[in-house]
């Protein structure tokens, strides 16, 4: 299973009924969360989240609506008995600030904490796990942030049965063809892979592109993927505001989805003067059709 669930679609100020950003990526058994706002571990109890399947935690930039409910987090986690290791990707600065406060209350977390430091402006992979490779980028903001780039692939090449016993290949050994091994028959002779298996299917990938500014130097990391998820602070008509902001608007995100040929678009982090939502999604769509809210309690499929 690879999809991902809105835990909060707000920005800096929580509503009564929406949430600072947070949202949790499912790839199979593991569970990643990106982005932890104030309330983000009652959004997880809400939604019936498994704490237990949590191995990664991305924090996109410091701005608080974006991180202020980690401490919460991870004290809770350690209320309840974690033992596993739990890995905590964003920028150098956040784990003093995490340090700090564990100092300052004298906890002693009984699981094993670890950092990735991300440094500013850098992109590349920063995480593969089984079949999950997760890429990092800078975004447009006002202080150093990031978006992430889920991919799962699948790694077993498809195995065509018929063709592998038309070369007497024996049914045992077929798991070793998926994983790209080639035959050698009693006589010495050689089935080649690529004989009786086909290439893996393509990977999906989801991108969560954090707070920025309308850029289209963005688009390479967007391109074709198949769930994109882009901030809408403001509707358009404050495009101004939200250029100063570092923000961006409706038109933009869609604008940004149809340029790099995303299948689908989530909007989200919007502006607590807003109290419809569905504006939004009548300003993206006449630019890019398959553009939903993202909406909190809802889980996506990638």
């Amino acid at each position: 299973m690879f999809a991902v669930t809105i835990l909060g679609n707000n920005s800096a100020i929580p509503t009564l009924d929406r949430h600072p950003t947070a949202q949790i990526v499912t790839c199979n058994d593991q569970l990643c969360l990106v982005d932890c706002g104030e309330g983000t571990q009652l959004q997880i109890s809400r939604y019936k989240i498994r704490r237990s399947k949590l191995r990664y935690i991305f924090i996109s930039h410091l701005h608080g609506d974006h991180y202020f409910g980690l401490i919460g987090l991870l004290n809770t986690l350690n209320l309840m008995g974690r033992t596993e290791p739990l890995t905590i990707y964003g920028p150098a600065p956040l784990e003093q600030i995490i340090q700090i406060q564990l100092d300052s209350a004298e906890t002693q977390l009984r699981f094993e904490l670890s950092f990735v430091h991300l440094q500013p402006g850098y992109s590349g992979v920063i995480l593969t796990d089984k079949d999950l490779e997760v890429t990092c980028f800078p975004t447009q903001h006002r202080i150093p942030c990031f978006g992430f780039s889920f991919e799962m692939q699948k790694k077993k090449r498809k195995l065509l049965p018929d063709q592998a016993r038309a070369y007497e290949i024996p049914a045992a050994y077929f798991s070793k063809l998926q994983e790209g091994e080639d035959y050698r028959k009693k006589d010495g002779s050689i089935v080649k892979n690529d004989w009786v298996t086909l290439p893996p299917p393509p990977g999906k990938r989801y991108v969560y592109c954090a707070d920025t500014i309308y850029d289209t130097g963005l688009i390479p990391w967007l391109k074709d993927a198949d769930l994109m998820y882009h901030e809408t602070t403001y509707l358009h008509d404050l495009h101004e505001r939200a250029a100063e902001r570092y923000h961006s608007t409706s038109v933009q995100a869609a604008s940004l989805a149809a340029a790099a040929q995303v299948k689908h678009l989530l909007i989200g982090h919007f502006s607590s003067k807003y109290t419809e939502l569905e504006p939004f999604l009548e300003e993206s769509r006449p630019i890019f059709p398959n553009t939903e809210i993202a909406e909190e309690g809802i889980t996506f499929i990638v």
